[in-house]
């Protein structure tokens, strides 16, 4: 076993896939800092609300005010350095950081494709995508031909993850044998051209689509590895990236996907791409003076390795860790991010906070919307951590007013893929008293049903 990963660390392939995803990546990240900006999300998401939802050991990454501005064009501009080449080291750590402090700032906009590009630009970091085709090239007078195998199937293997985790999240009765939560949200695309009237509201066509999502996600990375399939798996990526874009409103997460989907390809394809670049753009540079290469090096081989062993190890374990809580993971969410549980929820809540004097007892509750923006106590209605944060912040807030023996307590209820809505806070819990922790959450009352899967 030893001898084979010491033989497959030590082979080569031509650098051409990974050249031409470092491009798709730096253009495909530089448009989408560009629609952030363009949409107007950084003001109505970083700079308008009054108070910012962390993750747990992250509280000190805080939206900079007008600085954010700067923070996304130093994300764009590092974007655009990657799909060049120039200076890429620099530029896709520069990328990695503020991407990440970015997603950091606020959880409520937590989604898992963001989660996927950060890791995948952390991941970029390690691998020489520069090798071939780049600015660098040009200024070094060198560029390398083949580079090591494992650095573009790392790639893969990282795609690999994202999608069999997914379809293993799937394996749930509530997705098997209930169809949700697709049955609440595909009646709603009625309006859909075609077949929104015809499709969208049939019972056999959610438990089809549930199904097939299923299907896909936990065979797609295994077709697209197979060479004999992979022009009929990058067909089936294109057409379900696409249907999901037309149903659901989830960004360039499709297009990243699909175009992630091209480094499965064989060199030849990728090398017809940039023979394509060059005629577009750089046809008239000079590259006589670029000496080539036949084989990258890397200087510091051995602790690269292991830096990516523990990267990978981490990925394969960490989603499981909600094996650890006694709760049900959909009710409770704990250990329910960074999982890779896409789209398998449809949570409804109302969540109302009572001040209390805790000597007086008298008593009065809060508007929400004094304090947070209507998508912001969406997401707080529901989660958990994102109520207990909050108590927090309103329990200090009003001692801050003048008032006396704050205790906060909430009213919530919750409804989950179609359940009647039930009481989902302990409340008669004084939430100023309990601290965020990885430790279960005992005031978060038991789910009346059962969920089955994994």
């Amino acid at each position: 076993m030893r001898l084979n990963i010491t033989s497959y660390l030590a082979k080569s392939t031509n650098a051409a896939p990974l050249v031409v995803f470092r491009i798709c990546f730096g253009i495909m990240m530089c448009f989408s800092i560009g629609r952030f900006w363009y949409l107007g999300w950084i003001e109505s998401l970083y700079i308008q609300p009054k108070f910012h939802f962390s993750y747990y050991g992250f509280g000190w990454v805080k939206p900079i005010g007008m600085y954010t501005y700067l923070l996304f064009a130093i994300c764009g501009i590092a974007a655009i350095l990657v799909a060049l080449g120039l200076k890429y080291r620099i530029a896709i750590i520069a990328f990695f950081l503020s991407f990440t402090y970015i997603e950091l700032m606020d959880k409520t906009t937590y989604l898992n494709h963001y989660y996927f590009i950060s890791l995948l630009s952390f991941l970029m970091i390690f691998i020489p995508a520069n090798a071939y085709f780049s600015m660098d090239n040009y200024i070094r007078k060198k560029a390398y031909i083949n580079i090591p195998k494992w650095t573009i199937d790392s790639i893969k293997l990282l795609l690999g993850i994202v999608y069999f985790y997914a379809g293993l999240a799937k394996l749930n009765s509530d997705w098997l044998f209930r169809a949700q939560p697709l049955k609440i949200w595909l009646p709603a695309k009625y309006d859909l051209p075609l077949i929104g009237e015809v499709l969208m509201h049939q019972n056999w066509f959610h438990y089809t689509m549930s199904w097939s999502g299923i299907l896909y996600d936990l065979s797609i990375p295994f077709l697209l590895l197979y060479k004999k399939s992979r022009r009929f798996a990058f067909i089936l990526v294109v057409i379900f990236h696409v249907f999901t874009r037309v149903l659901f409103p989830i960004g360039m997460f499709p297009f990243i996907m699909i175009v992630s989907a091209l480094i499965f390809f064989d060199a030849d394809l990728h090398k017809r791409i940039i023979r394509a670049l060059k005629y577009i753009f750089i046809f008239k540079i000079n590259t006589s003076s670029v000496s080539k290469v036949d084989d990258y090096a890397f200087n510091y081989r051995k602790p690269l390795l292991f830096i990516i062993g523990v990267f990978f190890g981490f990925q394969l374990i960490f989603p499981f860790r909600y094996l650890l809580y006694p709760n049900e993971l959909f009710w409770a969410e704990e250990g329910y991010r960074f999982s890779w549980r896409v789209m398998l929820m449809e949570k409804m809540g109302i969540s109302t906070f009572k001040i209390v004097n805790g000597e007086t007892n008298d008593f009065f509750y809060v508007d929400n919307k004094d304090f947070l923006t209507p998508f912001q106590e969406k997401q707080m209605s529901f989660q958990p951590d994102f109520i207990l944060e909050y108590a927090h912040y309103l329990g200090d807030y009003f001692t801050s007013q003048g008032h006396d023996n704050v205790q906060v307590f909430v009213e919530s209820y919750v409804a989950l893929n179609g359940r009647i809505s039930e009481l989902f806070i302990d409340k008669g819990i004084d939430l100023l008293q309990e601290k965020e922790s990885f430790k279960p959450k005992h005031w978060i009352l038991p789910f009346k049903d059962d969920i089955k899967g994994l």
